[in-house]
C-alpha cells in the first residue's frame, strides 16, 4: 500500500500518517518548531537529500501545514513557516519527544 492510499482511509490516524508519517517529514516539523524555516537549515539539521526535502516541503505546503513566504526575489528564496493547522501538531511532536527521552535514551560509551 502506498502512503497516498491512506489519505482516503476511514481511520483518522491513517489519514494523518498519509501526510506526516515518515521520518523526514517529522524531522522537518521538529525543525520548524525549533525555529528553523529555510531550505538549507533543514538540509543541515536532518541530512536528507535536497530532492527528498523539496518533495516533503511541497507536500506540507499543499496540505496546509506549512506556508511558503518569499524572503528574496532574486534569486527566489522562501521561508517555510507553520500555519495554524501546523501549529496544532505541537502536542504530537512533544509526545514523541517525551516518549523518546523516556524509552530511547542516548547510550554513551563509558570511559575505561
Amino acid at each position: 500500500m502506498k502512503w497516498s492510499d491512506l489519505s482516503d482511509n476511514w481511520c483518522p490516524v491513517a489519514r494523518t500518517l498519509s501526510i506526516v508519517g515518515d521520518r523526514w517529514t517529522l524531522l522537518i516539523l521538529r525543525d520548524c518548531f525549533l525555529g528553523m524555516s529555510r531550505f538549507e537549515q533543514f538540509i543541515e539539521s536532518s541530512g536528507m537529500t535536497r530532492h527528498i526535502l523539496a518533495d516533503r516541503l511541497k507536500r506540507l505546503v499543499e496540505s496546509g501545514i506549512l506556508e511558503r513566504k518569499a524572503y528574496s526575489t532574486s534569486p527566489k528564496r522562501y521561508d517555510y513557516v507553520l500555519t495554524d493547522k501546523g501549529q496544532e501538531l505541537a502536542p504530537a511532536l512533544l509526545t514523541l519527544r517525551d516518549w523518546g527521552k523516556k524509552h530511547m535514551p542516548v547510550r554513551r560509551a563509558t570511559s575505561a
